[in-house]
Order: C-alpha cells, then structure tokens, then sequence
C-alpha cells in the first residue's frame, strides 16, 4: 500500500465505494493517485463479492477536475497505468456496473471518468467541461466516449469549444442521469447501487457485455449476431434456475454469482 493514500476505498454490502482524496487541489489526481485509482478497480474487477462500485470526490467543491497540472508539468509528462486516466478511461473488460456520484465539478479527466461509468448522478452546482483546448492539450480518450454517446455537433461544442457547462446542461446532454440535491446524493446514489443487487450479478455483466460490445458491430444484425461470453455463461449459470424458481415460488432470489 502506498505511504500517501490519496484514494479512499471502503466496501459495504457488494458494494465498492472509491473516493478521490485530494480535495486541497479539487480532487486533481496525480501520478500516485491515477495508480492507486487503477489497483481499486483491479481489485473491484477481480472479486467476485464485490457487484457495484461508486466514484466519487472528496469535499464539496470537486469530483474531479483532471491532472493535477503542476505536477504534470513538473514531470514533463503523464504516469498513468494501461488503464489509462484513473485506472477507468481506458478500461473496457469491466462487466460490472459503475457509478458516478458527482458531487462537484468534473472538469478535463473528471468528465473523463463520468464518460467511462456507466451511469452519474450529479449535484447541481457541478460544473463539467473538457477544456484541455485552451491549455494546449486535447482530451484524449475522452473524446471518443464523449462522441459515442452523445449526438456529435454537442460533442464537437464540448470539445473544440472547451467551455465549462452546468449540470442541468449536463443531464439535457444525457450525460448524467439525474441531478439531485447535494444533501440527497450519498442516498440516491446507495439507493441506485443497492437496487442493483436485487439484479442477478451474471445478468447485469451479461446485459453490460451486450450493449457495450454490440455497439461495436457495424450494424444490428450483426450485433443480434455476435458472441457475447458472459450472456452465455448467464443462460446455464445457476443464478438463472434460481430467479425463475424464485418467480414461481413469489420469493427473493438467492443469488450464488454462479
């Protein structure tokens, strides 16, 4: 474990929360922290009891407002794991469901990692943006996220315009799902996760598998096509018999994960 902990991570119930601690410099991550983000989610990704994570920023001003850009500049560079910015803007095995508790800004790599979860619930004084244009850099891997899901002339006015956007604008994108007081966030976003353990576990990478990788296809029929692991390994998985014996017999589902 790493002398100088800048990420927080505790487990409840299945559930992985990892917290971004740096709030001095708005959550900006530096090289230690971009390392010890990508082992938290290796180890989420590896354990079998551990079904949703969270991400989110310490404090109340920022989620993430990118590289620590001091340090970079001292550095002359980036040190990030293969996984790219925090260990999750170039993760693209992760089947499980992740989720972005927004509590302030998410600005550059922020609004890198909202684009890599699979859902974000904001509060509304949260400001997003890829402004890297007006410091001479581009957003990377978050511009091919940012062009996938959202209609490209938005993307386009996000990124070459480089200006920041409320998160009312934010939810109108569908860039995140709902906004919600700051006071309401840690619940909603426990509510969110915890309903997603009523959800078979195999399903739900099932499910994550399908409509990321059919995306991928080059057009429906051959996403209906594809071959999709973790689909076919849910069809003969225990937990299917399970849910449909649990159906009939009008009770809660005991999920094995296998």
């Amino acid at each position: 474990m790493t002398s100088n902990p800048t990420i927080r991570v505790a487990v409840t119930n299945h559930i992985m929360t990892i917290t971004m601690d740096r709030p001095d410099v708005l959550n900006a991550l530096d090289p230690s922290s971009h390392h010890q983000l990508g082992e938290a989610l290796d180890r989420f990704a590896a354990a079998d009891d551990l079904r949703v994570a969270i991400i989110t920023g310490a404090g109340d001003r920022a989620f993430c407002v990118g590289s620590d850009l001091k340090v970079r500049s001292e550095m002359g560079g980036d040190d990030m794991p293969p996984s790219g910015f925090g260990g999750m803007a170039e993760r693209f095995g992760l089947l499980k469901p992740v989720i972005a508790a927004v509590n302030g800004h998410a600005i550059g790599g922020g609004l890198e990692l909202v684009l890599a979860c699979d859902m974000a619930i904001s509060v509304p004084h949260a400001k997003f943006g890829l402004p890297e244009v007006k410091v001479g850099l581009a957003a990377a891997g978050g511009l091919h996220r940012l062009a996938r899901q959202l209609p490209l002339k938005h993307a386009m006015e996000i990124a070459l315009g480089g200006n920041l956007f409320d998160a009312a604008q934010a939810k109108e994108y569908g860039l995140i799902n709902r906004v919600v007081a700051a006071e309401d966030l840690s619940s909603t976003v426990a509510k969110l996760a915890e309903g997603l353990l009523d959800c078979a576990p195999m399903s739900l990478r099932a499910t994550k598998q399908m409509m990321i990788e059919g995306l991928s296809q080059p057009s429906l029929d051959a996403a209906f096509g594809a071959e999709y692991r973790a689909y076919n390994a849910m069809l003969t998985s225990e937990d299917a018999k399970e849910g449909s014996e649990a159906f009939l017999e009008r009770r809660k589902p005991d999920w094995k994960n296998r």
